[in-house]
């Protein structure tokens, strides 16, 4: 008598499928095909490459539906699923993508949703998956962060105004232009010019400062 099948089995076995590296590789292959095509389509091309993107496009499209249908079949928890934050945005994306081109009106939006599907990269790789979720925890003391920086740029803005102001109106005329030239020096952007701009006097004076 033939043995009959399990279900159970047979679902724990696409299961193993979805969460494999072999499937996770492939489907970091596709994202990363996806973002050449991307890229390619920038450049003035022959039309039989063009014709060739666009069926490529529209291979990688399908993969990526059949991908999020396949990992939605083999969870357990289609409402964990559903309400997963990198799942949804991955959902979306795919959707997304689904929008034709030649459609006048969408073809701006579906391109630019076929750029963010490069982001899904992100999401199938538990490294930058948690690297992210670690800097959106972070976000809110960034904050402070952002405070104490904001505190120091001033102190030492009206300071610089008030030591320089006299030498370099158009860097240190006030408080505002004070701050914007120190974030040009703390950036390195065109900070040379600002070292120049002070006479030998002004710069014993940033010295004392400065000590």
């Amino acid at each position: 008598m033939p043995s009959q099948l399990n279900p159970a089995s047979g679902f724990e076995k696409l299961r193993r499928i979805e969460s494999s590296k072999v499937f996770q590789g492939a489907v970091i292959t596709i994202i990363i095909l996806s973002a050449l095509t991307i890229g390619a389509k920038t450049y003035d091309l022959p039309p039989l490459v063009e014709k060739s993107l666009i069926v490529m496009d529209n291979a990688i499209t399908l993969f990526f539906l059949l991908e999020i249908l396949f990992r939605f079949g083999v969870c357990a928890n289609k409402k964990r699923f559903l309400f997963d934050g990198w799942n949804l945005f991955d959902t979306l994306v795919v959707i997304g993508s689904l929008i034709p081109l030649d459609n006048s009106e969408a073809v701006l939006l579906g391109r630019l949703l076929r750029v963010f599907r490069v982001l899904r990269l992100v999401s199938v790789v538990p490294e930058l998956r948690f690297l992210i979720n670690s800097l959106l925890k972070a976000i809110p003391r960034m904050g402070y962060i952002a405070l104490l920086m904001f505190i120091i740029f001033y102190i030492y803005a009206a300071m610089g105004s008030m030591f320089f102001a006299s030498v370099d109106e158009e860097l240190w005329g006030d408080v505002a232009i004070a701050m914007l030239t120190l974030f040009r020096v703390a950036t390195f952007e065109d900070w040379t010019d600002v070292m120049f701009s002070r006479s030998q006097n002004s710069l014993r004076k940033c010295c004392s400062l400065s000590i």
